[in-house]
């Protein structure tokens, strides 16, 4: 049996890839910062009280999820924020590199020991990190933090080949979440699946490499 582990499970595109692993038959750990009756009707394990934006708690996580060896980690964690340029909070902008890129190298970093040999990574990132797709500005912090994050991506991908460890940094689309003010052309069960479909599909060969959900390559 595969065991996943998927961070931000309680709503959105995280509660869909929960939802569709489970059913695939995957031991799914939903960990999230707060749970929600969706995701406890789902019959997954959660652990719930888990924010990767605090060191202390995701430092928790290997201690809460017990023996359990990982052949997925998803870090689908996020937040979305606005940002113009007029009047810029740089309080927003660091909360989102907080949770948007160090909280994800920080549950992988924490889960390094609990990774099974041929274990798959999948970043959740967006293509608002690419420099060379950035035609509108604004959105300083999202945009910031998901640059950073595929940065640290790719340096993942370098350093856990070694251990036989691929990693994805995938693009889920404009999605219709909470987090997107419910605006989009994807529905979360779609953009789920497509990620699923990519993480199926990962190998070593292709660790590193910035995809959209569709399987399109992105431009960094």
């Amino acid at each position: 049996m595969t065991t996943t582990l998927i961070t931000g499970a309680n709503r959105g595109i995280g509660l869909e890839l929960a939802r569709q692993l489970a059913a695939r038959g995957h031991e799914v750990i939903a960990a999230c910062r707060t749970s929600t009756p969706e995701l406890e009707s789902l019959g997954v394990r959660v652990v719930s009280g888990i924010d990767v934006a605090t060191a202390s708690s995701v430092a928790e996580l290997p201690k809460r999820i017990g023996t359990a060896k990982l052949d997925w980690l998803i870090a689908n964690a996020g937040i979305l924020r606005g940002d113009r340029i007029d009047d810029l909070d740089f309080a927003s902008v660091l909360d989102q590199l907080e949770v948007n890129a160090l909280g994800s190298l920080r549950t992988v970093h924490a889960l390094l020991p609990r990774l099974a040999s041929g274990a798959k990574v999948a970043l959740i990132t967006s293509r608002m990190g690419s420099l060379a797709d950035n035609s509108s500005g604004g959105f300083y912090g999202y945009r910031m933090s998901k640059a950073a994050l595929n940065a640290a991506g790719v340096s993942l991908a370098h350093d856990l080949r070694p251990r036989g460890i691929a990693v994805a940094l995938l693009h889920p689309g404009y999605v219709r979440t909470e987090m997107t003010g419910n605006q989009g052309g994807i529905a979360p069960s779609d953009a789920a699946g497509q990620l699923i479909e990519r993480i199926d599909a990962l190998t070593l060969a292709a660790s590193g490499t910035f995809q959209h959900a569709n399987g399109e390559a992105l431009p960094w």
